[in-house]
């Protein structure tokens, strides 16, 4: 794929996760919560320039602090999105003004490995992008899968601890 396409599918992408960040949404309704990430992380490896061959150790460290700062990231933003369930069960969450914060910081950090990059010559393109925020989403959404805690049953009824299995006799 192009690296204008690969842009346009990141700037997409980052404005449609920022817009939303601070709408108050449902958690654990979306059972394709892993989708958008599985796309990016697809699109990322199929491409040729995922790495540069002419410094490929530079190239590799970058990627790995890259993922790095991208999972540092989703994990900020999972913290320091509010947290509540209403009283129909339902767990919602949402962005606050600590996220905005997570976010700064967190393209800081990527200007700056990208500085890093440009002054040892390392080609970069939009893979690693790609696979950072893939990191990104799938942290944050895990994890405030996890803050939700269980979803409550079909019918309202908490869920029993299932007893001892008694064996059947054939």
């Amino acid at each position: 794929m192009s690296g204008l396409t690969n842009t346009l599918v990141i700037c997409v992408v980052v404005v449609l996760v920022v817009v939303r960040q601070f709408k108050a949404q449902e958690i654990g309704t979306d059972r394709r919560w892993w989708l958008i990430p599985a796309v990016l992380v697809l699109m990322a490896v199929r491409d040729p320039d995922l790495l540069d061959p002419q410094h490929r150790v530079a190239s590799v460290t970058l990627l790995a602090a890259e993922l790095l700062v991208g999972l540092a990231m989703g994990a900020g933003w999972a913290r320091t999105s509010h947290v509540w369930t209403e009283p129909d069960g339902t767990t919602w969450s949402k962005g606050t003004k600590a996220t905005a914060v997570v976010w700064a910081v967190g393209i800081g950090l990527r200007a700056a490995l990208f500085g890093i990059g440009a002054l040892l010559h390392v080609r970069q393109g939009t893979p690693g992008l790609m696979l950072a925020l893939a990191a990104t989403l799938m942290v944050r959404s895990g994890l405030l899968i996890l803050r939700a805690g269980p979803s409550p049953s079909a019918y309202g009824v908490a869920d029993a601890a299932p007893g001892p299995m008694r064996k059947e006799p054939v």
